[in-house]
């Protein structure tokens, strides 16, 4: 080092993400870029140098990331223009969603389309004044090329940066209003959730299921609002829409047939074609919407889908130290999809005489259905047959085996706590509803590994060596969700005591002034902005997520603070997402189930008997299940008074809003009543 240089103005002149430990930051390790982290001392390295900073955020399953990686950051002449005019700032948006949401906004607000690569041109103080998702080196007609556009705004900088600094002013003002609006609190009114599930319903494919047109994602928090819409209000449309979109998202191309697991969305409108990566949150959230699937059908799909994903997780996305990797790559040795298709005569002589009816049932044809090749799919299926899916089942196995010989697509190593919680929790639910205790132990084995030790804090990212990156709102909220989860699926105390716990650290490090939870900790001070986490993404809000883990917590734990200080934040909540244009579903779900909540005590000595059998068949999202044995009932004078209707008999109370049935002590009548 020059003598004379601070160790920030080095850092200026070096790709700093070799000491990074996400994935997708470690593939532009060897970049020409003078890449450097996001942190507090890259911002000031901005301001030292009077630079403004090219923020590029992304993910390593993301494919048009890796395609500008390969046609620009690996580019000698683009790195030296970057370089020359630029703070060059490299971010998983899997670590730090609350950059993403923030810059992605910003882009919004521009009138741009969003999408990843994000490519957003910021202040030295972190401000937006420009971006764009992917951008080929060269202009291609469509799209402007990435050395002429890194040329005019390092010009522009240079010569007018009165202009900058009018588009900065007014779309930070704009930002504010946005991501954190001063909004007066809204009536929670059963009404706007239903005006608001009627449009989705509206907009639902009734031939393929899904928001209709192209792309096609699962999109979670609509499909939950279906189901909520039916649970709440009745609504046999909207169980119907879910059901059809579920079940046709579940035997599309989107699907793999051969391992199990969804990819992230279709690009079609009939969830034929998948952009190939997997991600561990949409899968576990296709765990639980299979479960409310099958509680309310029995159609064996359901069933079958929730095992193959369950498998395909543990066979495939277990990591060395415990924990589940964050998803897989679309590509595969530079190709798109590569790993996944198939020739009609690769099958042929692979299945020999197996072979026509293996094509027949998948659609396979020697045109492909998809670049002159094939994407398995069973959309045309009309009932799941069981005995002929055992039948197909040998010959995906030896299709399988031939496919795990192919190169394999790249693996993110991150260990999310949110996302593991996600998993854990619809682990714990289909544990519950179809009473296997391998899915149960395998719940609570990750539990154990992530959950922080005495003493530790939770961080968002898990790591057996070192944790890193400070816990957003949504890990605090997810784990809380998870621990309520496994003690309805296994009724100990010590999961209440640590939601309890979480709970206080959710409120030391993100609890605002105002009694509203901001996305990113409050001690953490490297955003522009601290911004709410009301938005729905491909996941429920971090908002949402709080709301629903406080009205579970309180009903559990009979907590009536609790349950009104849960009232007043979803009231605000309510209040902000009008000035949303999109993304407050959860919220609304989220919320309605606190005018009428609905609890079910279920006084049973163990967890073979038939009433809470019959009560874990039935999964339902709205209803909160609080599991006591008789020695427990009697400690609190509640449920100790029902015990002298009941004697020793096991009984089942059924409560909504605070009123509570009499006491049922079959699993007929209790069926009846859910």
């Amino acid at each position: 080092m020059n003598p004379t240089q601070s160790p920030t103005q080095n850092n200026a002149s070096s790709n700093r993400l070799h000491t990074a430990n996400s994935t997708y930051l470690k593939q532009h390790s060897d970049n020409p870029v003078n890449w450097q982290l996001w942190n507090n001392e890259a911002l000031e390295l901005a301001r030292l140098h009077d630079k403004p900073i090219l923020l590029s955020i992304g993910y390593s399953a993301c494919h048009w990331c890796h395609v500008m990686a390969h046609e620009c950051f690996e580019d000698e002449q683009v790195a030296q223009l970057m370089n020359e005019h630029f703070i060059n700032i490299k971010v998983d948006r899997e670590e730090r969603p609350d950059i993403d949401q923030i810059y992605m906004s910003a882009l919004t607000a521009m009138g741009e389309q969003g999408g990843w690569p994000l490519t957003i041109f910021l202040t030295p103080q972190g401000d937006a004044f420009w971006g764009g998702t992917y951008f080929p080196k060269y202009a291609n007609g469509r799209l402007p090329g990435f050395m002429d556009i890194i040329q005019s705004l390092g010009t522009l900088w240079k010569n007018d940066r009165e202009r900058i600094n009018g588009n900065v002013t007014a779309l930070k003002t704009h930002l504010q209003n946005v991501l954190t609006p001063e909004a007066e609190p809204a009536a929670n009114d059963e009404g706007i959730f239903q005006r608001y599930a009627d449009t989705i319903a509206r907009r639902i494919d009734t031939t393929y299921g899904g928001i209709s047109g192209e792309p096609k994602f699962p999109n979670f928090p609509f499909m939950s609002m279906l189901w909520t819409s039916w649970k709440v209000s009745q609504q046999q449309q909207h169980h119907d829409l879910f059901i059809l979109s579920t079940e046709k998202m579940l035997n599309g191309g989107i699907y793999d047939h051969l391992a199990g697991g969804l990819a992230r969305y279709s690009t079609d409108a009939f969830w034929l074609v998948p952009h190939f990566e997997k991600m561990l949150y949409d899968n576990a959230q296709t765990i639980r919407q299979c479960s409310w699937g099958w509680s309310s059908t029995q159609n064996p799909l359901f069933r079958n889908r929730i095992e193959e994903i369950i498998h395909w997780i543990t066979t495939e996305m277990t990591l060395p130290d415990g924990g589940f990797a964050s998803g897989l790559d679309a590509d595969s040795e530079g190709v798109e999809g590569k790993f996944y298709i198939w020739d009609q005569s690769e099958i042929e002589s692979i299945l020999g005489e197996d072979a026509p009816e293996f094509i027949a049932k998948y659609n396979v044809s020697v045109a492909g259905n998809w670049e002159d090749s094939n994407i398995l799919h069973r959309l045309d299926m009309l009932n799941f047959n069981q005995e002929e899916d055992e039948t197909l089942k040998p010959m995906r196995e030896k299709l399988l085996g031939i496919r795990n010989l192919r190169i394999r697509p790249g693996r993110d190593e991150k260990c999310l706590t949110d996302w593991n919680a996600y998993f854990i929790r619809a682990l714990a639910e289909a544990a519950r509803v179809f009473n296997r205790t391998d899915w149960l132990e395998l719940a609570k084995n990750t539990y154990q590994i992530l959950m922080p030790k005495q003493g530790t804090a939770v961080s968002h990212i898990w790591s057996n060596t070192e944790t890193t990156l400070p816990a957003l709102s949504s890990d605090y909220a997810a784990l809380i969700n998870a621990s309520l989860s496994l003690y309805q699926a296994d009724p100990q105390q010590n999961y209440i005591d640590d939601a309890k716990s979480l709970l206080i650290s959710l409120n030391q490090h993100h609890l605002d002034q105002n009694g509203d939870y901001r996305l990113t900790a409050l001690d953490n001070d490297d955003v522009i902005f601290y911004l709410y986490g009301d938005q729905d993404e491909a996941i429920p809000s971090s908002t949402s997520q709080i709301i629903e883990a406080c009205t579970r917590l309180a009903l559990i734990t009979e907590d009536e603070a609790l349950l009104t200080k849960t009232n007043e934040l979803a009231e605000r909540a309510l209040g902000r997402s009008k000035h949303m244009a999109y993304g407050q579903a959860a919220i609304l779900n989220a919320a309605v189930q606190l005018l009428d909540p609905v609890k079910l005590v279920l006084i049973v000595e163990d967890t073979e008997d038939e009433l809470y059998r019959c009560a874990s068949r039935h999964a339902d999202p709205c209803r909160t299940d609080i599991i006591l044995n008789h020695h427990q009932a009697l400690q609190q004078p509640q449920w100790a008074s029902f015990l002298s209707l009941t004697g020793k008999r096991s009984c089942a109370i059924l409560c909504r809003n605070q009123v509570c049935l009499p006491p049922v002590y079959d699993a007929a009548d209790l069926e009846k009543l859910l």
